[in-house]
């Protein structure tokens, strides 16, 4: 695998949002982190077939029996994995497995990948004949089979894996599923995606969160193919893979949370891996000696040309007015095959403890924008969890409060979802009532996206 860096990656620039003033005593320093790359497509020269893939993906599809029920879905997922495979660029490696109870190969079936080219495109999709419905679902032998696949060609470093289901996990207990995500996160990512309505959200949303991927729901399998093109080239569009957000505290500090805010949540904290002092950046007195107690890694995935934005929160040490400190260093950090890491690019976050009121109660707006948008997630999670459990009162009023979040925030995308479930009274003050007969399409896309956000405005 070549050497990535600074000189054939995208460009990573790393931006802090913060008010960085405290009043006496307090501990809770909050940030936005938007992270920018740019500067790729020039995937037509990565992966070529003189160099060998760079990047490799996995398209799974369910054949369980229920997808012939109605035959339409059956035949929507080879079309749409026909239109997923006409999308594969010359050079990189792939493959098709059809699941159900157990995992099969459907194409090239050799135990390895194909490398993309024509031939091997219309190869492919000749084989699709070969998706036929039958079984049960066990959806942690499919994702088995993608890490064999992977691991076939162990110099590929971009992996990426879509997968499609109508149905529950119903041939494979919880745990067994958990153990499949705990093995093979980091090896891939993965986009999710449910077709019709007899599906379970958070069951698919814990694939896609762990594998760092999307999750969604194409209620009408007519739509699939336009799903899985538009999946695919974004696929394609990846250049770089296993970059993380690396935080930095000084000592007796620590990170309370890390969050992606943006362009959907995803709460990293849990996936923290503690590391050594960043490589090849000039260490201040405070950092001499850290250890790797004081930097963690936090996985974001493989990029492209693209823009997220993360909230870090860090707890620090309570200090006098007039106190400064050095809260956090926020690198985005790439692994080198010598078990090093490139640091491509780093921001600061700052504390600076005073007495003036009004600069120490004066909220960030990109921090206030993003704990809304994560507290509108939030708001219709449990309020869709009420409804289910018959519990109207309490679903009504978190839906009720995720219209005003939504409203306020300018998110009409969700807004739009949430007016299919409920009647708005008043958007302001999140009057709602529940809708009678409301389909079961439109509460399932409510939650699937309830975890998508929108940026914070521009100010001119």
């Amino acid at each position: 695998m070549a050497r990535l860096t600074k000189s054939n990656l995208p460009q990573f620039d790393v931006d802090i949002f913060q008010n960085e003033y405290l009043a006496e005593g307090a501990r809770e320093v909050n940030a936005i982190v938007t992270v920018t790359a740019t500067g790729g497509g020039t995937g037509a020269q990565v992966g070529s077939l003189s160099d060998g893939p760079a990047a490799a993906v996995v398209i799974m599809v369910d054949c369980s029996g229920s997808m012939d029920y109605p035959s339409a879905k059956i035949h929507a997922a080879r079309e749409a994995t026909a239109a997923a495979i006409d999308a594969v660029r010359d050079g990189v490696a792939f493959a098709v497995v059809a699941g159900t109870h157990e995992a099969k190969e459907v194409y090239p079936g050799s135990g390895q990948l194909a490398v993309s080219h024509p031939g091997t495109r219309e190869e492919a999709k000749q084989s699709l004949r070969r998706l036929t419905p039958g079984g049960g679902t066990a959806i942690g032998t499919w994702l088995s089979k993608a890490d064999q696949l992977f691991l076939s060609r162990r110099d590929i470093s971009i992996r990426h894996g879509i997968l499609l289901t109508d149905g529950r996990n119903e041939h494979e207990k919880p745990a067994d599923l958990q153990r499949t995500l705990d093995r093979v996160q980091g090896h891939f990512t993965a986009d999710c995606r449910g077709v019709g309505t007899d599906w379970e959200v958070e069951e698919l949303r814990r694939v896609s969160s762990a594998l760092l991927g999307t999750v969604d729901i194409v209620a009408d399998p007519a739509g699939l193919a336009e799903d899985f093109r538009a999946m695919m080239e974004n696929a394609m569009g990846k250049e770089v893979a296993d970059v993380a957000l690396r935080v930095w505290t000084p000592a007796n500090a620590a990170v309370k949370f890390v969050k992606q805010v943006a362009p959907a949540v995803e709460d990293l904290t849990g996936r923290r891996r503690d590391t050594a002092p960043e490589e090849g950046t000039a260490r201040s007195a405070s950092n001499k000696g850290g250890g790797g107690r004081r930097v963690g890694d936090y996985p974001t995935g493989s990029w492209g040309d693209e823009s997220r934005d993360y909230h870090v929160c860090i707890e620090v040490p309570s200090a006098a007015v007039g106190s400064e400190m050095l809260a956090g260093r926020i690198s985005l950090v790439v692994p080198q095959p010598d078990g090093s890491t490139e640091v491509l690019s780093q921001g600061l976050v700052k504390a600076v403890w005073t007495d003036d009121i009004s600069a120490s109660t004066r909220i960030s707006p990109q921090v206030a924008h993003y704990t809304g948008q994560a507290d509108l997630a939030n708001a219709i999670q449990e309020g869709m969890e009420a409804h289910r459990r018959g519990d109207v009162d309490h679903a009504t009023s978190k839906l009720g409060k995720a219209v005003q979040l939504a409203h306020e925030s300018g998110n009409e995308d969700t807004f739009r979802l949430l007016a299919k479930v409920v009647d708005v009274v008043d958007p302001k003050e999140g009057t709602v009532r529940f809708r009678k007969n409301v389909s079961e399409a439109d509460s399932m896309t409510l939650e699937t996206r309830s975890t998508k956000t929108v940026r914070v405005k521009k100010t001119p």
